[in-house]
């Protein structure tokens, strides 16, 4: 067996990694990802499907260690972790990787505050652990995504390939937030690795699973690190073994390279995109190109055809079948159709251009948005073939009323390295996310607290506001009248 393992190198560089090494700019884009997280949570609190994992959660009992933002009263660290992971994810709105195409911070951070506060582990190892976990996620998800193909080996099988990498990139910061050394690391992602689920189906026919998938992998991670805390313990050859995690996944197409290049000198992390719109990353930049077409004087009522150019593999979530993403019966549904896209920018009204409130169910069946929709064609375009995935680009070909031809091409994402969102853009989402949930006063003290963070002696402080702050949820009967969609 060999010495050291693809599972060893991870779990050493986990484990080691001194805080102190981590260069600067990752120190500043986690304390940014656990601001979006923090306010995504928020923002998650009254939906349906949120009341429903709370609800879950409170039934659930147990010694109650951590934070579960919608809970007045403390749960066990894993609950914690999943009630989190499910609300950060909730929204689409949380940050995303590419080539990967993950969605990193949605369960690495939930499964870190969580340990966190059940350790009492200084803000600076916190950051440190979020780092490494951030850091094995998007490692993991290059090393199944085929750049012949130009697509992850993961979503080609059905995959969730998010909430799959999340379980093991949260096992490793919450086993460094207990103390683990590398060996007990590895184990916990040797166990994390047993642990880890997903599937996508509902990205084709519906059902609101998905939103859930962040937080079990959350609650996955934790516990497998608790478990490897305790004693259990996981293969060595966990990733690359005959039976291991690439070839259970990805049946053998991975690339190893993807997990060992550059570990511990280049850091993916300051590279993950931010979400400047709630919605799936594949319609983005069609929002962007009808924001800028409503900034050159085009208005929905404008439009007679429209043509939405994208990368070939996107269409089959963001415009197949195209019947039913020109009807998104809910804003679930509307957050993954091509056509609300261009309808919701042209329209307006987001702090950032588009935002939540143009999500809603009642806005997808206004008929102003349905008639911009009913005009939409969502197509190939062999440009943005060349691009994706390394970005989702999206070119716009409108006709108006009066014949005139306007085209607005969007071929770099709002929110990644070459467009990013400002430290004031982040805060402004923020702010946005938990007005009328959070007090002022107390939002500013979160933001004060997330800022400090790499230098706080614990994370309670900032756990305990925001129990302290959000309205308890859970304690509405959760229901089954929950909106159903596609989610990608």
């Amino acid at each position: 067996m060999p010495e050291s393992t693809l599972g060893r190198q991870l779990a050493v560089f986990a484990a080691e990694t001194p805080a102190t090494a981590l260069p600067a700019e990752v120190v500043d884009s986690v304390r940014n990802r656990v601001l979006d997280v923090v306010g995504l949570c928020v923002a998650a609190v009254d939906l349906p499907t949120s009341r429903a994992a709370l609800e879950h959660v409170r039934e659930q009992g147990g010694l109650g260690r951590a934070t579960a933002i919608g809970l007045p009263t403390p749960v066990p660290a894993p609950l914690a972790a999943f009630a989190n992971g499910v609300l950060a994810h909730s929204l689409d709105y949380d940050d995303t990787h590419l080539p990967s195409v993950l969605h990193p911070s949605a369960s690495v951070v939930p499964a870190a505050l969580a340990a966190a506060e059940l350790t009492g582990a200084s803000g600076a190892e916190t950051v440190a652990a979020i780092a490494v976990g951030l850091e094995v996620c998007v490692r993991l998800g290059m090393a199944g995504y085929d750049r012949a193909a130009g697509n992850s080996v993961f979503f080609e099988h059905g995959q969730h390939a998010t909430s799959i990498c999340g379980t093991l990139g949260g096992a490793v910061a919450a086993a460094r937030l207990f103390g683990l050394d590398g060996d007990r690391t590895l184990d916990a992602l040797g166990v994390a690795a047993s642990m880890a689920a997903g599937l996508i189906e509902a990205n084709r026919t519906g059902g609101t699973v998905k939103r859930i998938h962040c937080g079990w992998a959350a609650h996955s991670a934790v516990t497998a690190a608790s478990l490897a805390r305790h004693g259990i313990t996981g293969p060595p050859t966990v990733l690359e073994g005959r039976f291991g995690f690439f070839e259970a996944f990805l049946r053998g197409e991975y690339d190893p390279a993807e997990i060992v290049r550059g570990l511990g000198v280049d850091w993916a992390v300051p590279d993950i995109f931010f979400k400047p719109y709630p919605a799936n990353h594949f319609t983005h930049a069609a929002i962007d190109a009808a924001l800028a077409l409503r900034a050159r004087g085009v208005t929905p009522q404008d439009v007679a055809q429209a043509t939405l150019g994208v990368p070939t593999p996107v269409i089959r979530t963001i415009g197949q079948p195209i019947d039913r993403k020109r009807r998104p019966a809910t804003g679930y549904e509307a957050q993954f159709s091509g056509p609300y896209a261009v309808a919701a920018g042209l329209h307006g009204g987001g702090v950032l251009g588009v935002g939540p409130d143009d999500f809603t169910d009642a806005l997808a069946v206004e008929e102003s948005r349905r008639a911009v929709m009913d005009r939409v064609e969502v197509v190939p375009d062999a440009r943005c073939d060349r691009i994706f995935p390394y970005q989702f680009p999206a070119v716009l070909r409108v006709v108006t009323h009066d014949g005139r031809e306007w085209t607005e091409e969007v071929l770099t994402n709002r929110g990644g390295p070459q467009r990013p969102l400002s430290r004031a853009e982040l805060a402004v989402k923020f702010r946005h996310n938990v007005a009328g949930r959070l007090p002022e006063e107390v939002a500013a003290s979160v933001e004060q607290e997330i800022g400090r963070l790499d230098r706080a002696p614990d994370v309670r402080r900032l756990t305990g506001l925001l129990a302290a702050a959000v309205p308890a949820a859970a304690t509405a009967v959760a229901t089954h009248d929950t909106p159903r969609g596609v989610k990608a």
